[in-house]
């Protein structure tokens, strides 16, 4: 397995949501359009291909080459970006786990780019809800995971209805997954 980020309970939590509930998204709409953003091993886009999600209506990108490469060896259609520097179009639904720990200089460099979102850990979400807007379509939903350990969220300030959807308790942090609205 390339150096790529596995699945671990920020995974799996989205994962097992979106099993509820990508189906009935689907029922209402079914030409869903979805974009994962960080895919790592892929597992939210075979989570989507599952629940029905037609191939060539879902897109994985990453800033990680050899995660992107993987997914397309998975058959799925991917490409590396940096959040969305190269993604043209709108989406129905934009999943993204992002890296969401605050800087820990004792952390080894190969793995900061997958745990790492900032001095705060919230720098990268915050780039993340100031550019979504834009590629989410009227009606859409965003699914993002968040840390209790990350300082400074707030999506008050980025137009989106929000919804914690699903939370998990880990012995030294508390993530959250939001439904967010456009």
């Amino acid at each position: 397995m390339p150096k790529i980020y596995q699945p671990a309970e920020d995974s799996y939590l989205i994962s097992n949501y979106l099993e509820k509930v990508l189906p009935a998204l689907k029922r209402k709409n079914p030409n869903l359009k979805l974009l994962e953003i960080g895919i790592g091993s892929g597992i939210q886009l075979e989570t989507a291909l599952k629940a029905g999600i037609k191939k060539e209506n879902i897109l994985g990108t990453d800033i990680n080459e050899e995660a992107v490469n993987y997914c397309k060896r998975l058959g799925f259609s991917s490409i590396k970006s940096d959040l969305f520097e190269n993604i043209r179009g709108k989406f129905d639904i934009i999943v993204f786990n992002p890296p969401y720990l605050p800087e820990d200089k004792k952390e080894p460099k190969i793995s900061r780019t997958a745990t790492t979102g900032g001095k705060k850990g919230s720098e990268i979400i915050k780039r993340f809800l100031k550019q979504a807007k834009g590629y989410l379509k009227e009606g859409g939903r965003i699914f993002l995971i968040t840390s209790s350990l990350a300082e400074d969220i707030d999506f008050k300030g980025f137009v989106y209805d929000s919804e914690k959807s699903a939370e998990k308790k880990l012995f030294f942090e508390r993530l959250s997954l939001w439904e967010l609205k456009g």
